[in-house]
């Protein structure tokens, strides 16, 4: 197994994962980001209002973007177990 091998499996191990968390992220930040300028609108200081929205949201999306996600992750699982020859030096 070479440096390159295992700097290559690495980057595609990164790339997948921050392709997996991103939807949620994604959206996490955006909801917080909506709550945020609503309480700056509204003077609500409440802690459950920034709460609440951000996980019935971060879920949301999990829920929505699941299929996706595993699909991506079995791929890089697939691609990284068919490649095996290298591993066994």
């Amino acid at each position: 197994m070479t440096q390159e091998l295992v700097i290559q499996i690495g980057r595609q191990a990164l790339i997948t994962v921050l392709l997996v968390a991103a939807p949620a992220l994604i959206t996490g930040m955006t909801v917080g980001l909506l709550v945020s300028i609503f309480q700056s609108v509204t003077q609500i200081q409440e802690f459950t209002l920034t709460f609440v929205p951000k996980i019935l949201a971060v879920v949301t999306a999990f829920l929505l973007a699941m299929p996706w996600m595993l699909n991506t992750l079995l791929g890089f699982i697939v691609r990284l177990y068919s490649n095996l020859q290298p591993f066994a030096r």
